[in-house]
C-alpha cells in the first residue's frame, strides 16, 4: 500500500508544496545563474528511470561552456562556477528536479537516477533499482555518496527497492538534511569523481577480478 500508492501521494504533495515555499529561492538562483553564466539556467540531462524508461532530469547549470585553445572542452574542474561549487556543496543544484517529482517522473527518496548508457552494465539484483522511481535522494547517497564504490552504491540501492517502508524514507530523509548541514560526502570540485561504472565493470572483467557481493547496509 505504502509502495504503490501513499509514497506517490507524499511525492506529489510534498513537491508541490516545496516548490512554493522554495519558489523565491529557486528564482533568485535562476537570476543569478542567467546573470553570471551563459545560456539557460537550467540544465537537462537524459537519465533512466522506473522501468528503465528515459527522461529528462533537471537541474540547476553549475558549470560553463569553456574550450581549451585547441578547440576541446576544457576540464570540469575550470567550468565549474564559483556559484556552482557553492550549489552543489549545499545540494540546491538538485532543486529543480522537485518539477521531476511532481509530474511523476521521480521520488523525493529513491535510487538516484543514472545515465542511460550504465542500464547494459548492471549485474544480477541490480536492475532491480529501476524497480522504483528514482529519487532526489537516497539510501546510496547517506552512505557515503561519492565516497562509495559502484558496488556498494548499487548494492544499498537494491537493498532499499526491497526494503521500501515510511519509516525507511523517513530515515533517509533525516540523514539527508543532516548530510547537507555538515556538507558530509560531497564532492565539489570534480563533480564527477567516481570512474564511469562501464569503464570500471569493462576493468573488472579483462582484469579477472573476482565479483563479490557487498554488504547491503
Amino acid at each position: 500500500m505504502y509502495r504503490s500508492v501513499i509514497k506517490r501521494l507524499i511525492d506529489l504533495l510534498g513537491s508541490l508544496l516545496l516548490l512554493v515555499i522554495l519558489s523565491p529561492i529557486m528564482l533568485i538562483i535562476f537570476i543569478a545563474l542567467k546573470v553570471t553564466g551563459n545560456g539557460n539556467p537550467i540544465f537537462t540531462q537524459e537519465r533512466a528511470g522506473r522501468w528503465e524508461i528515459p527522461f529528462r532530469l533537471f537541474k540547476f547549470k553549475t558549470m560553463i561552456e569553456l574550450t581549451t585553445s585547441t578547440g576541446q572542452m576544457a576540464s570540469d574542474e575550470l567550468r565549474l562556477t564559483t556559484l556552482g561549487k557553492f550549489l552543489r556543496k549545499t545540494s540546491l543544484d538538485e532543486l529543480p528536479q522537485l518539477i521531476n517529482v511532481l509530474i511523476g517522473q521521480m521520488s523525493l527518496i529513491g535510487p538516484r537516477p543514472l545515465f542511460i548508457k550504465y542500464l547494459s552494465s548492471y549485474r544480477g539484483k541490480e536492475v532491480k533499482r529501476h524497480d522504483v522511481r528514482p529519487g532526489i535522494s537516497g539510501w546510496a547517497q547517506v552512505n557515503g555518496r561519492n565516497n562509495a564504490t559502484w558496488d556498494e552504491r548499487l548494492s544499498l540501492d537494491v537493498y532499499y527497492v526491497e526494503n521500501i517502508s515510511f519509516g525507511f524514507d523517513l530515515k533517509i530523509l533525516y540523514k539527508t538534511i543532516i548530510n547537507i548541514i555538515l556538507s558530509k560526502d560531497v564532492v565539489v570540485g570534480n563533480p564527477y569523481a567516481m570512474k564511469d561504472l562501464n569503464e570500471e565493470r569493462a576493468f573488472d572483467i579483462s582484469s579477472g577480478v573476482e565479483i563479490k557481493e557487498t554488504n547491503k547496509a
